[in-house]
């Protein structure tokens, strides 16, 4: 397969601190030194959250600016995503930094269940959200928990409401919500695929899902996702000693299926992004 391979690498996260892995990424000059090094490994997305000193989640946009400022000077084209998930803010606070315009940024279009809570995404939120990335030309991530997500974003790009062509990432693995299951997995793809005929896709896995969906992913035609956000450890044993040996373990995968691995350039081309200033 010569389709190139999207490697993004989710650094942080708001779960994981440095007491589950000191490799964890807080600070935000940690976070671009971490980006750094996954970017040079191969990673062409950088999927970011910041965090307060005292490692709880954050939605600051002044943060945010610092991140991306040092990510676009240390990893020239690298792909900047913003997250706007609900564990870092609440309400349109979770927007907030969409106008520093990153290439793209996470886009949950519906509500399921977390490990301990609902994970609230109501139809007005979701609305403003996508209204704020059209305004600001900021490509979604649409973040699929559910199978009802991939339908309602087919909509929201049918109506509008979505620029062109979606990106979907499967979210599979999170306690409560989507396990880690091939017939779901290959059912998402071929309802994206019918659904959206031109959309590209990845999905993540969460835990020891990672690697298994990386896989799959890779094996599949699509685009991978890995990180400390989603998974602290390399096996049972040993933890990550950073965000660049999990891309590493994406890269030998596109080796194993003859994938190549996409550079920043190629990354931007497949997913219809502007080119890097």
């Amino acid at each position: 397969m010569t389709k190139p391979c999207i490697i993004c690498v989710a650094i942080t996260g708001s779960v994981p601190t440095k007491a589950d892995n000191p490799a964890v990424p807080i600070t935000v000059p940690e976070q671009v030194e971490s980006t750094h090094e996954a970017f040079e490994a191969g990673a062409a997305i950088a999927h970011l959250h910041v965090r307060n000193d005292d490692q709880t989640p954050s939605s600051d946009p002044e943060k945010f600016a610092r991140l991306k400022e040092g990510i676009e000077a240390h990893c020239p084209g690298m792909i900047v995503q913003f997250s706007t998930g609900g564990r870092s803010g609440a309400g349109q606070a979770r927007g907030g930094m969409l106008p520093l315009k990153p290439d793209m940024a996470s886009l949950t279009v519906g509500s399921n269940n977390f490990p301990t809570r609902v994970y609230e995404n109501p139809p007005d939120l979701v609305d403003w959200l996508a209204s704020e990335m059209l305004a600001y030309g900021v490509k979604p991530e649409i973040e699929a928990f559910d199978l009802s997500h991939i339908f309602q974003a087919a909509k929201m790009q049918a109506d509008g409401r979505l620029a062109k062509e979606v990106y979907v990432q499967f979210v599979m693995g999170v306690k409560n919500a989507m396990p880690v299951d091939r017939a779901v997995f290959d059912f998402y793809v071929a309802t994206l695929k019918r659904l959206s005929p031109k959309s590209e896709w990845c999905a993540a896995g969460i835990g020891a899902g990672q690697l298994i969906l990386n896989e799959w992913c890779v094996a599949g035609g699509g685009h991978a996702r890995t990180g400390l956000e989603d998974n602290v450890r390399l096996d049972r044993e040993r933890l990550a000693p950073s965000n660049a040996a999990l891309v590493e373990r994406v890269v030998e995968l596109c080796q194993k299926y003859d994938r190549p691995v996409a550079t920043p350039a190629e990354a931007r081309a497949l997913l219809g992004l502007r080119a890097a200033a």
